[in-house]
């Protein structure tokens, strides 16, 4: 080990400010540090390097699922998930707060208190107007075929309604499609069929996933409608499946590719894969899982006030291998201090 440079006369050393409180002054050796000439370097070095890889290797994550891309590259799922938004029998539409004020049961709770109904709706949608008829109405307006179809429709009867859509939702497991367009086997679909293909055709365009994005906000940033359209099919799931994203997959994570997910988000995903949250608690396990994060939060917050936990680094002295420099020279300190064994 190599000697440290002799301290000026008066001057505190390591070993002295070891035995000092925490409020002294430090009147010991320093160390000249440049700190902003430090972090410039590291934010001018850190940047090109960011913009040297995102050119070579480009980004790492997969296109956005969007409405256009599920209605091109899977119209039958499409089809099938629309016409459950236009019945009512979607999961979008029977979810209950904060979307609609229809949900089985009591929703979501803790104890007596349903944490969903406490809410309230505070984000309306109407799944049969919103996804189906509003936007089926813009079409109707260059589209003869739609505009009488949706005519037809809303002069019918609540039950004549739901016998075109029920036969729908059977004929609909039996689609095909020559090019682009919608075979069916023969049915009493009503004008349903008609609204749905012109459906189809809005979303392989492009001008449905506008059409759900449209706000009076001047930035479209709200994707609630579109996400909730596209999770109620099956497309969007296989995907996620296919990424390790699904709940049984322990999947929450920020891009592709990184099985199981990020690793700060694996002891919230944990306690959906084990019982209780697992089983019989499972119908209320968003908001159980939540609460029990938020328990856990708070034991953390509190760690310093605990007993027993507050002692547990002085107990296991993690931090004298992070600050193993400082006690190595600390040790040479007391070692070399006049009057000690060894010194001359």
């Amino acid at each position: 080990m190599s000697e440290l440079p002799p301290q000026a006369p008066g001057t505190r050393t390591l070993a002295d400010a070891a035995r000092m409180s925490d409020d002294s002054d430090w009147d010991g050796p320093k160390i000249r540090y440049d700190l902003l000439k430090e972090f410039l370097v590291a934010l001018v070095a850190m940047t090109l390097l960011a913009v040297a890889l995102a050119v070579v290797f480009s980004s790492p994550d997969d296109h956005p699922v969007t409405i256009r891309h599920w209605a091109q590259a899977d119209p039958g799922d499409f089809l099938a998930t629309a016409v459950t938004e236009l019945n009512g029998s979607s999961p979008a539409a029977t979810y209950g707060p904060p979307y609609n004020v229809w949900a089985p049961g009591e929703g979501q709770k803790i104890g007596p208190i349903g944490l969903e109904r406490w809410a309230g709706v505070h984000i309306p949608v109407n799944a049969s107007n919103d996804f189906v008829l509003s936007p089926l109405r813009l079409a109707a307006a260059s589209d003869p075929t739609v505009r009488a179809a949706l005519t037809q429709y809303a002069s019918a009867g609540p039950d004549q309604q739901g016998q075109w859509t029920t036969a729908y939702t059977d004929g609909v497991a039996h689609v095909s499609f020559r090019d682009t367009a919608v075979v069916l086997p023969p049915g009493r679909y009503g004008p349903v069929a008609p609204m749905l293909t012109g459906l189809l055709n809005m979303a392989r365009t492009g001008s449905l996933d506008a059409d759900l994005l449209a706000s009076p906000q001047f930035y479209g940033t709200d994707y609630t409608k579109p996400l909730l359209f596209i999770a109620d099919g099956s497309f969007m799931a296989s995907k996620g499946a296919a990424q390790h994203l699904s709940g049984d997959q322990w999947g929450m994570m920020n891009e592709t590719g990184n099985f199981p997910g990020q690793a700060w988000l694996w002891l919230y995903t944990m306690w959906y894969q084990v019982p209780p949250f697992s089983t019989s608690w499972s119908a209320n396990a968003d908001v159980l899982v939540w609460a029990f994060m938020m328990l856990l939060t708070l034991g953390l917050l509190l760690v310093p006030f605990i007993p027993g936990l507050r002692s547990i680094p002085r107990v296991v002295p993690v931090y004298r291998l992070i600050w193993r420099d400082h006690y190595r020279r600390l040790a040479a300190e007391v070692r070399a201090a006049p009057g000690k064994p060894g010194t001359g």
